[in-house]
């Protein structure tokens, strides 16, 4: 048991060494934020995979599971919370689900924190056998869970056209017995806006975010490690923590949007440009001013 009040968490994410994604684009925020970060890299490559050349190595199941062994051995794997990324392998996936149930036998009230990574814009970029064992395994055991509109559609088997039918995806992924469900983006705005979607059973609130016209990497990972951050200071209020996340988001994407607008004016901006300002929007990260409230639509 720890005896230190500070909440810790362990990450197990990938991680490139110019930019971010990953755990580069979850553990500052965290730390920034108050929290002991633990971050186990799953793959450790030169930078994202939206540049044209990836170098790098990934970590073998059996190099994660001896971590995981050398920290319980040392007794130190007493976690607050528990964060989980990008899984590239459905047997990478089970043995985060053999971790789960390791690290709660220390600590029975741990918080998992799930972001299913599977793909974004009707298209998967894991291997098609990692949804099932999402769906069936690791998402009952998650307490808040961040999927995009792709990936929770895929999980229910639910297409969401409107918000009556984001409500039913919710509802399908609540009934899994996942306690908070957020869709950190969907389109159902007006084509101008996408929308975030956050849910505890009892009440949901939606919340409106600019769209801009750029391809953003690891904004799914910033969101999820600021949710896990938020709900935790703010004693589990959905609305604040939904508001403080997405605006939080917002100024850093809109902040490294126009720089990079003003020296690429045109076309499709290169990823070295697009990479998030989180190290200049520190002072954002501690203390988001709110810009747009959520809207309550259950509850």
């Amino acid at each position: 048991m720890s005896t230190d009040s500070t909440p810790k968490v362990l990450s197990i994410q990938s991680h490139v060494v110019h930019g971010y994604v990953g755990n580069k684009s979850a553990v500052f925020p965290l730390q920034v934020l108050g929290f002991e970060v633990d971050a186990i890299n799953t793959v450790q490559f030169s930078t994202h995979t939206a540049y044209k050349h990836i170098k790098g190595p990934l970590l073998r199941n059996e190099d994660l599971e001896e971590l995981i062994e050398g920290l319980r051995l040392n007794e130190v794997d007493y976690y607050t919370h528990f964060l989980t990324g990008y899984s590239r392998s459905p047997d990478s996936l089970k043995q985060i689900a053999q971790i789960i149930t390791k690290l709660r036998q220390k600590n029975p009230n741990l918080i998992y924190v799930c972001d299913p990574v599977m793909g974004d814009n009707g298209k998967m970029y894991v291997p098609e056998d990692i949804l099932p064992v999402y769906r069936d395994i690791v998402v009952p055991l998650a307490d808040i869970l961040t999927p995009n509109q792709f990936e929770a559609e895929l999980m229910t088997g639910l297409k969401m056209k409107d918000l009556d039918g984001a409500l039913k995806v919710i509802d399908a992924l609540h009934d899994k017995g996942v306690k908070i469900v957020v869709l950190s983006s969907t389109d159902l705005g007006d084509g101008e806006n996408i929308i975030g979607i956050a849910s505890n059973k009892e009440s949901c609130y939606k919340i409106e975010m600019t769209k801009l016209n750029a391809n953003f990497t690891g904004t799914g990972d910033l969101f999820a490690a600021l949710f896990l951050a938020w709900f935790h200071k703010t004693n589990n209020n959905l609305k604040l923590t939904l508001e403080k996340t997405i605006a939080t988001l917002q100024h850093i994407v809109k902040d490294t949007y126009e720089k990079a607008r003003a020296i690429h004016t045109t076309g499709k901006i290169p990823p070295a440009l697009i990479e998030l300002r989180l190290i200049q929007n520190k002072s954002t990260i501690e203390d988001p001013k709110i810009t747009v409230e959520s809207i309550k639509i259950k509850g």
